[in-house]
């Protein structure tokens, strides 16, 4: 009762604090001080970082799957609907019941995510990657809904001359991941609602390995024949359809350490305990297939920590818009080194879209071609890249976004202003204008005499971060005048030099 009642609170914790994470648009809570995104099991594999990865399966080689009980949201999530679920359901069809490993399914998946993976095609890795998923449900699901929520209350307490709250813009971040989102929460959603952890282990990747080690775990739970009276009550319970009761035993591979079980049997026959015994393990697996499956989680780790540390090469299939101008190449965000790097990391958790305080980091459709879709993207609809901002390389889990200073972000150019003298006001409706001069942090637009009094802008690209701020603020409708085009590969800026300043001797200051 006691190790229920202690993973139940850690696994609340860590539920509401990743949720936070991804609706808090008012940075209350700094992600890059919270380290729950950074011991996920992809994005730590992802990132390189193998002593996360081998803490975690340690964890995994020891008490069983405790991560998914406690720390991965995807799994907290279908427990908090299995329970939801109890509330509406009629008594008879409130428990669970045993059902057979579909072994092929669950490493068959396992195949071909690796396999679309090292072929440069990380969809299907975005898509079943527990954490990135429940990333996208709660940023595009419930983070609109808890923004309108504070608009609602600020509305209140405004009125009344308290301005604690502010209203904040809610918008569309992306039509496709919208849907991909809408999906994921009503499939998984639907399975859970019915048959507990059912995705945990059957689809999802990472069920799948931590599965495997769980067979050879320290503690396992294990049925005591002396004490079992046959009444089913443990497998009625088990979310993880995994205790046979009438054979007594355990499949271990699938058990994600809730220790429901273990509170509900009266005889006390289903118990939690060290089993690094000679004794033959209680579980369904025979002899030969544990040694078979021995080899194939080999094979599976090896060709998963080459997957991770490869460089996959985005071929790019760049899209038109129905716009007079078009992006060639598409802008990766900060830190991101190239489009390439970015496809080879990323699992498409949108952290740093929901992070992003200028919301210019959108989930990509196909600009990166399939095989980024839903990574994010720099799209100035909304606003610009502030200068001095780089939260998103702090965020990120997985090293898609590696971590800049300020000043590393500075010389770093991300792409490059272009200009449309066809489409400026100045050029059109020879009036005064720019804008995209003043919002410019490094003088890469400048405005330079045209006629009369009037001046148009002129370029500098060498010195151009690609902020966006110029593209943001060109009031030219429906086609900007100027537009910042992405760079494949992110290049250093150079440094503004002012060849015009002239130094100014001062002999005395007349007072």
């Amino acid at each position: 009762m006691i190790l229920k009642r202690l993973r139940l609170a850690l696994g609340i914790i860590s539920l509401l604090i990743l949720t936070f994470l991804f609706v808090d648009f008012a940075g209350l809570l700094p992600a890059q001080k919270v380290p729950l995104a950074d011991i996920q099991f992809v994005p730590a594999l992802l990132a390189l970082s193998f002593g996360t990865v081998t803490a975690l399966l340690l964890l995994t080689l020891l008490f069983g799957r405790i991560y998914c009980s406690v720390l991965c949201p995807m799994g907290l999530f279908q427990d908090l609907t299995g329970r939801v679920a109890l509330l509406f359901k009629k008594k008879k069809k409130r428990k669970y019941s045993y059902s057979p490993e579909k072994r092929w399914l669950r490493y068959g998946t396992l195949v071909a995510v690796l396999g679309t993976y090292i072929a440069g095609w990380s969809v299907l890795l975005s898509v079943l990657e527990p954490y990135s998923a429940f990333g996208r449900m709660v940023t595009h699901l419930l983070r609109p809904i808890y923004m309108a929520g504070n608009n609602l209350i600020a509305g209140v307490f405004n009125h009344f001359g308290n301005f604690s709250f502010y209203h904040t813009e809610i918008f569309l971040l992306s039509t496709s991941s919208l849907v991909v989102a809408l999906i994921t929460f009503v499939f998984i959603g639907y399975l859970a609602w019915r048959y507990g952890r059912t995705f945990c282990n059957t689809l999802c990747p990472v069920g799948t390995i931590l599965g495997f080690v769980s067979r050879f775990s320290m503690f396992r739970f294990k049925v005591h024949e002396e004490s079992c009276n046959h009444c089913g009550i443990c497998a009625r319970n088990c979310k993880a359809s995994c205790i046979d009761s009438k054979s007594e035993t355990v499949d271990n591979s699938r058990c994600v350490t809730c220790f429901n079980c273990t509170t509900v049997c009266t005889k006390k026959a289903i118990r939690y305990e060290f089993s690094w015994k000679k004794s033959a393990p209680a579980t369904t697996i025979s002899e030969d297939d544990s040694v078979a499956s021995r080899r194939r989680f080999l094979a599976t780790i090896g060709v998963t920590m080459l997957a991770a540390s490869s460089q996959v090469w985005a071929k790019g299939m760049h899209l038109g818009t129905n716009k007079p101008w078009i992006r060639k190449s598409p802008l990766s965000p900060p830190g991101s080194h190239s489009a390439a790097h970015l496809n080879a990391h990323c699992t498409a958790c949108h952290l740093c879209v929901a992070q992003c305080p200028s919301k210019i980091l959108k989930p990509s459709f196909l600009e990166y071609g399939v095989e980024g879709m839903m990574q994010p993207i720099m799209d100035f609809s909304h606003g610009f890249c502030n200068y001095d901002c780089t939260l998103c390389t702090e965020v990120c889990p997985n090293g898609a976004l590696k971590k800049l200073t300020v000043d590393q972000k500075h010389a770093t150019q991300m792409g490059y202003v272009k200009f449309i003298k066809s489409n400026c006001v100045v050029f059109t409706d020879e009036t005064f204008c720019g804008a995209c001069s003043e919002h410019c942090p490094t003088q890469a637009v400048s405005m330079v005499p045209y006629k009369g009094d009037l001046t148009i802008p002129q370029l500098n690209t060498a010195i151009c971060v690609g902020c966006g701020g110029c593209e943001y603020v060109c009031p030219a409708k429906p086609a900007k005048a100027i537009y910042v085009e992405g760079n494949p590969v992110h290049r250093k800026a150079e440094q503004f030099v002012d060849t015009n300043k002239k130094e100014v001797k001062v002999e005395s200051f007349g007072f």
